[in-house]
């Protein structure tokens, strides 16, 4: 397969990027690009038991506060919480429109790792932080704060959205193996043998070293 047909099935702008970095070895190109499907798809498990794991501590620590499992619903009797609504809003109406019974259970599983995220910021700290540090029982009480929580799963978020996007993410090895950690570490604050588990099935240490043999 030549470049041609890359640029052809996959789209002339998805693929530029990696025949310029490569602009006398057309072969390398393309050989750079699958290997970035392959990472991306080797972060798959780890990011998916991150997500589920993360969203999970924090819907416990929700449904503790507001004593309820529907506290979705009631979220907006606090004013500063009322621009929350619309993505919960829409989660229901995803479930609605497949015909399906609205649970606590599916809108908590509906709603997307943006707005389990978007928890953290600063406008909700007064009200939310008390509760949502304690989804995080293994980090270190002395550094247990809003802005050193935020800012590692911010940049995961950003980092989730490019993989499941099929954005280009193989340009820096040494930055993905410090996005692995990364994640990695935020396990570690939820529940501790949670990295262990992960291990089982985590391809991401090989897939990198995989890359490196073929001169990525």
């Amino acid at each position: 397969m030549d470049r041609h047909y890359y640029e052809k099935v996959f789209s002339t702008q998805r693929m530029e990027k990696y025949f310029n970095r490569y602009p006398n070895d057309e072969q390398k190109a393309i050989c750079h690009y699958t290997c970035n499907v392959e990472l991306s798809e080797s972060f798959y498990s780890v990011l998916s038991l991150f997500e589920i794991a993360f969203r999970n501590s924090l819907n416990r620590e929700l449904v503790a506060f507001f004593g309820t499992d529907d506290w979705y619903l009631i979220i907006e009797n606090y004013p500063v919480l009322k621009n929350l609504k619309t993505s919960i809003n829409t989660a229901i109406k995803h479930i609605e429109n497949r015909n399906e019974l609205v649970t606590a259970h599916k809108v908590i599983a509906e709603l997307p790792l943006g707005f389990w995220v978007r928890l953290f910021n600063a406008e909700y700290e007064l009200v939310l932080w008390k509760p949502l540090r304690k989804a995080f029982p293994f980090k270190d009480k002395q550094i247990r704060q809003r802005n050193k929580v935020s800012a590692p799963i911010n940049k995961i978020r950003d980092f989730r959205n490019r993989v499941f996007h099929h954005e280009p993410i193989s340009w820096k090895l040494d930055e993905l193996e410090k996005t692995h950690r990364r994640i990695l570490r935020v396990m570690s604050w939820i529940n501790k043998e949670l990295p262990k588990i992960s291990e089982t099935i985590d391809r991401v240490p090989n897939v990198i070293i995989s890359a490196r043999s073929k001169g990525i």
